[in-house]
């Protein structure tokens, strides 16, 4: 057992004092949070349980048995275990023959921004804590990680840190199990068997346009491009928005794309509560062409921005513009299904 640093998320350090062990108050769902001191993000300005940043050593494959998960191992390996778009019964799938600690992380259905993290344990739960109409003999336990102005939090779990990110959730739970039945085992590649090629087959684009993707993101402000569309209405949207003698305050949103649009949900329902844009709205999603970073309340993060049609001016266009939140959610899948939906046949 090892005592975990409290540092603000700010990565000013406080006293520490080692997490108190438990479980839950309920045992059939509940929610992790984490946050991450490599992700200092806006609005997160009260105290979270870290890892120290000391770089320890991996094998080429993976941590040492006996050595603790770098954060860089635990990013590098989010491919295997986040899967944003897939649902509760395709997780329990993949992980029905793996052992013990084998997990995946994905978009909760149920609750808009937060999480759903589906757990192989290594038995199952009395029978009297089982939820009405769950299998005894299933094996695999379904926890909610909750979003919110701290960070992200194991539903249930008072006695649990909050985390800054996934990431530093992930890294905590595979050295500590904390309030989980047992502790997180890093994939070292893909569950269920597969390979993980599927999503990017010779039919990518149309396998795409049947999911959904999604992310955390910084919204920081909408700017009117008059009839400019494309990369140059982000470019020059997020020219006037860093040219401001006050630059905006950011906030965390969840960014979801379907086939009917773009819903923006604030988590933390300081800008607005939730902003839907329909895809007969919208002309162009994607990253700054100049590459530039945001870096107010935040480590720097890449800047990305939809364009849509203007709600009021119907002959000008409004740029959306937001920074990445989270290493472990880049916009680059999200910007990928906007662009290949835009490119849909059916849909012009």
């Amino acid at each position: 057992m090892v005592d975990i640093p409290i540092v603000l998320i700010s990565s000013c350090p406080e006293p520490g004092s080692p997490p108190s062990q438990g479980t839950p108050g309920r045992q059939d769902f509940v929610c992790p949070g984490a946050t991450s001191s490599s992700n200092p993000c806006p609005a997160t300005r009260s105290h979270s349980q870290t890892l120290p940043d000391a770089p320890l050593t991996t094998s080429p494959e993976g941590p040492a048995r006996d050595m603790q998960p770098t954060m860089k191992f635990v990013m590098d390996t989010s491919k295997y275990w986040f899967k944003p778009s897939i649902t509760r019964e395709q997780a329990i799938e993949l992980l029905r023959k793996e052992e013990p600690g084998a997990f995946i992380v994905r978009d909760s259905s149920s609750y808009r921004g937060s999480f759903g993290l589906a757990l192989k344990v290594p038995e199952a739960p009395a029978p009297a804590q089982n939820r009405t109409g769950e299998d005894s003999s299933d094996l695999i336990r379904h926890f909610l990680i909750e979003s919110s102005a701290k960070g992200v939090h194991l539903k249930g779990a008072d006695e649990e840190p909050y985390f800054g990110s996934l990431s530093a959730f992930v890294c905590q739970h595979s050295i500590m199990a904390l309030a989980l039945p047992c502790k997180l085992v890093i994939p070292k590649k893909e569950l269920g068997g597969g390979d993980g090629a599927s999503d990017l087959s010779a039919d990518g684009r149309a396998s795409c346009l049947k999911k959904s993707a999604g992310c955390h993101a910084l919204y920081l402000s909408s700017v009117s491009v008059e009839t400019l569309s494309g990369a140059l209405a982000v470019q020059k949207a997020i020219s006037t928005t860093l040219e401001r003698d006050v630059l905006p305050t950011p906030t965390v949103v969840h960014f979801k794309v379907t086939k009917q649009g773009i819903t923006l949900t604030d988590i933390q329902r300081k800008v607005f509560f939730r902003r839907h844009y329909p895809f007969a709205t919208l002309r162009f999603c994607g990253m700054d062409p100049k590459q530039r970073k945001w870096q107010k309340y935040c480590k720097p993060s890449r800047i990305f921005g939809f364009v849509a049609k203007s709600q009021t001016e119907s002959q000008e266009n409004v740029c959306h513009l937001f920074a990445e939140f989270d290493t472990v959610q880049p916009a680059s899948q999200v910007i990928s299904l906007v662009g290949a939906l835009l490119q849909d046949p059916e849909r012009m």
